[in-house]
């Protein structure tokens, strides 16, 4: 099989423990895109937090892709232009403002480059760490968000947050797309709207089949994609469960777990340009 795209979960799949790119694998990934293969960043970050690494992989120059948002967002980095965009209405998102209330977990969301939040806490900061945007907190979140965002997050320690995952996935079924980006990370997007879905809406866009295209990811929002991809790979540090879905399990995010599926099954096919 020739696979013409190559689709990357970031956190603990394509960058390291420390946030980078190792060697082998950005010049696996640069080999890649000048033998033709579209290279996209899927993350649940919001864009601005994912262009650092766009930049640093070329992607503007060889018109390779973003998906940020969780698939929330879908931008060419060639053209700068958005292929796909979703948002919440505000009001739903006062609605889980309440329901975090309620559970006694925090809550916060992106307006303009900012994450706002009432709460003060660690899941913020480790989230403003990843993405490099600045927190901005607020005496009422409601007031702070009075227009449609891309999604939301619940944030708090893993244990608590995994039965408010479990209880909010029955009381809002049919109302949102509900996932853990992180264990102390639980997304909130449009019903529908998950890296999956976006996916399809990009290789329909671009004129690929979904056997042409190889997903790699770690976690549960990466689920989808890798069920839809020609070929979904696990990484090594990936849960079981997401092991157990996928069609091929690399080596881990420390050890070159990307640039091995990229000599494996890219290199060993023909050139496309």
């Amino acid at each position: 099989m020739t696979y013409k795209m190559i689709v990357l979960d970031l956190d603990d799949t394509l960058l390291r423990d420390d946030q980078t790119i190792s060697p082998r694998t950005k010049q696996a990934l640069m080999d890649a895109q000048e033998r033709g293969v579209k290279v996209v960043l899927a993350s649940g970050r919001p864009t601005f937090g994912m262009q650092h690494i766009a930049e640093e992989l070329s992607l503007a120059e060889y018109g390779s892709y973003i998906l940020s948002f969780n698939g929330g967002k879908i931008i060419n980095c060639k053209t700068r232009e958005e292929i796909f965009s979703s948002t919440l209405p505000h009001e739903e998102v006062h609605g889980l403002y309440d329901l975090s209330r309620r559970e006694g977990v925090h809550i916060h969301t992106y307006v303009g480059d900012e994450i706002v939040t009432e709460d003060d806490n660690e899941f913020t900061s480790i989230e403003s760490e990843l993405t490099g945007l600045p927190i901005k907190v607020v005496d009422s979140f409601k007031e702070a968000v009075s227009e449609p965002v891309v999604k939301a997050l619940m944030v708090y320690e893993p244990e608590k947050l995994k039965l408010v995952e479990t209880m909010l996935q029955e009381e809002l079924n049919g109302r949102f797309s509900i996932m853990r980006s992180k264990p102390y990370f639980l997304e909130f997007t449009e019903l529908g709207v998950t890296k999956g879905t976006s996916l399809k809406q990009l290789i329909d866009a671009c004129g690929i089949k979904r056997e042409e295209v190889i997903a790699i990811g770690d976690s549960y929002n990466d689920q989808e994609m890798i069920e839809f991809a020609g070929l979904g790979v696990a990484m090594g540090n990936a849960n079981d469960d997401i092991k157990a879905i996928a069609d091929y399990v690399t080596d881990t995010n420390m050890n070159d777990g990307i640039a091995k599926v990229v000599e494996e099954f890219i290199f060993t096919a023909p050139v496309l340009v």
